[in-house]
């Protein structure tokens, strides 16, 4: 009588994931504002630049609740671990207001 392979277990599913090259790129955000409902969580992540009136949303994510405080235990173990490598990240102690203050002079083209 032949053996049937073993049945993987939730521990041993492997997931292959595609990263396409135009997504592998990234997109710079300095900028994010989350809002939520009873069933959703959605976060825009925005670019602010200097002097312009007007930013934009360069991506928008909408997970579920579970899946925020799954993110929210991620991000607060990976800021962990780069402060043991790195040091402590500096944070402002004030709110910036909006839009941000950025510094310097404004150039022409």
């Amino acid at each position: 009588m032949a053996q049937q392979p073993p049945v993987p277990g939730p521990e041993e599913q492997q997931i292959n994931i595609e990263l396409s090259e135009d997504v592998a790129e990234g997109e710079y955000a300095n900028l994010a504002m989350i809002a939520h409902s009873s069933s959703e969580f959605v976060i825009d992540f925005i670019r602010l630049m200097p002097g312009l009136p007007k930013a934009k949303v360069k991506a928008r994510v909408v997970i579920t609740p579970e899946h925020a405080k799954r993110l929210l235990a991620a991000l607060q173990d990976n800021l962990d671990r780069y402060e043991r490598s790195f040091g402590p990240v500096k944070t402002q102690t004030e709110m910036t207001s909006f839009p941000m203050n950025f510094s310097g002079t404004m150039g022409e083209a």
